[in-house]
């Protein structure tokens, strides 16, 4: 039997990519390089290197199983876990994990986000391997660290023993998380080199995970635990709908990883990005000689540069003189946003939802 197993985290709104990304279509189910596939299904592809397709599972918001099986039609829905409401990462690993448990005792688990960039994926094959090994032969909770390009200010660090090397040097024993620093503290990460960015990709076997949250989480780990005996009966839905009624909501980090002392991160160094923003999906896109970032077919730019634009392909535009610019447009909604600026997406939101709210509706 195959002991590896992946879970996909894909319940997310992805609300700093609009307007392309709504509450009825994030951004995990949308093309937002133009190259005909999701993010999702991307993830999905680059998983089955790790595990049989049949032991991927997705948990996502009860609202988004059509848009799932739309996607991933070969995928059966008995691995489309479906959460009633968003309560963070905690829980939706808590249930894959109890359920998987359930199904093998000896589930080795890969936790990964559906809406992550990774476009090296014989490199993300090489380190999930070097990260299963270790989560399977040393009962550890492994994570993924990526090598930082800059201080960004908007990912969380991990800090790790520069000595005690395990394997080859690529797996270090992890210190201490932070969340997303300010720009002074994220400069000294860097000159340090002993900081990662915590990618929010998660390896270890599902008996451990459950262990760690037994230990530093009891009354989430109550009401998920495999023991309650609901997992893979006909009864589970409204059970498991009931338990995300009662519990907190938390992120795994908070939860279990900055209490855990058995955390290991796998070294890496690829491209990745875990697409927060507009800003981040630039650095990946092709530019022309101008530094801008198009994806449409019909898009004309004259006296523009540094600019990600993404319009529908039977749309005809010029852009004239802009510079570091944001220009989407989706589903009749435009946004023209200075870079600079986009960080402030969310608070524009509140503002548009109130004097347009027919745009929010559908």
């Amino acid at each position: 039997m195959n002991n590896n197993y992946c879970i996909i985290m894909a319940g997310g709104i992805g609300s700093r990519f609009w307007p392309m990304s709504t509450p009825q279509k994030p951004k995990q189910f949308l093309d937002v390089l133009g190259i005909g596939k999701s993010l999702l299904q991307m993830t999905f592809e680059r998983l089955t290197n790790v595990a049989p397709a049949e032991n991927i599972f997705v948990v996502t918001n009860e609202s988004y199983v059509g848009l799932v099986q739309e996607q991933l039609p070969n995928m059966n829905l008995s691995r489309i876990l479906t959460e009633p409401k968003r309560k963070n990462t905690a829980p939706c690993i808590a249930y894959a994990a109890s359920k998987i448990y359930a199904l093998n005792s000896e589930a080795v688990l890969v936790v990964a986000p559906s809406d992550h960039l990774i476009l090296k994926e014989e490199k993300f094959t090489n380190i999930i391997n070097i990260a299963v090994i270790q989560a399977k032969n040393e009962d550890r909770l492994v994570t993924l660290g990526i090598k930082p390009t800059r201080p960004d200010t908007g990912y969380g660090y991990i800090e790790f023993e520069e000595k005690g090397d395990i394997i080859g040097g690529e797996v270090k024993e992890v210190k201490h998380f932070t969340e997303k620093p300010d720009k002074e503290v994220a400069e000294l990460f860097i000159k340090a080199g002993n900081y990662y960015w915590n990618s929010g990709i998660f390896i270890w076997k599902a008996s451990t995970i459950l262990h760690a949250l037994k230990k530093f989480n009891s009354p989430l780990y109550e009401l998920f635990s495999p023991e309650n005996g609901f997992y893979n009966a006909p009864n589970e839905q409204e059970k498991v709908n009931e338990c995300f009624e009662n519990c907190e909501d938390i992120s795994i980090d908070f939860a279990v990883m900055e209490h855990a002392k058995n955390v290991d991160v796998v070294l890496a160094n690829f491209d990745w990005s875990d697409l927060g923003t507009w800003g981040s999906l630039y650095t990946h896109l092709e530019k022309d000689y101008n530094g801008n970032a198009v994806i449409g077919e019909h898009v004309h730019m004259i006296n523009s540069t540094n600019c990600i634009v993404n319009l529908p392909s039977n749309k005809l535009a010029l852009i004239e003189g802009l510079n570091d610019h944001i220009v989407i447009e989706s589903d009749n909604m435009l946004m023209i946003l200075n870079k600079a600026d986009e960080q402030n997406i969310k608070k524009y939101m509140v503002s548009l939802e109130e004097n347009s709210p027919e745009f929010f509706t559908k």
